[in-house]
């Protein structure tokens, strides 16, 4: 098991399940948020390795998330991979203004979900 830390954060229980296998599967230990604020609160306490984050979910947006955290002390510490399933080229810009070190439309591949994962987590490593 690695010590990395993956935050997973979506509002779809199915989702949060499905990434946490591939989480789990790159061997890394992972803890989950339901909602941006939570998610906001468990970055900012916890200060994941990685954070997966969603931007259709209540109480902040994916994109509010990322701003907070990257305005936060230490902001540009954070790796944060935005999931949405509005993949559409305002978006990724929305995603690239916010902050995001990556950017993922759904639905995705677990196989290339992984990848991601396995390619962040290894460059910083580096």
């Amino acid at each position: 098991m690695s010590d990395k830390t993956v935050l997973i954060c979506d509002d779809e229980p199915l989702i949060r399940e499905a990434i946490a296998y591939a989480v789990k599967k790159e061997g890394h230990q992972f803890m989950m948020a339901e909602d941006g604020g939570e998610a906001f609160l468990k970055a900012s306490e916890n200060k994941p390795d990685l954070i997966l984050l969603d931007v259709g979910m209540p109480v902040m947006t994916g994109f509010e998330v990322c701003e907070r955290l990257r305005a936060s002390e230490n902001g540009d510490k954070y790796i944060i991979v935005i999931i949405t399933a509005f993949g559409q080229a305002d978006d990724i810009e929305k995603a690239k203004k916010a902050g995001a070190t990556r950017f993922i439309s759904k639905p995705f591949s677990p196989r290339d979900l992984r990848e991601v994962i396995r390619d962040l987590l290894s460059a910083e490593a580096d």
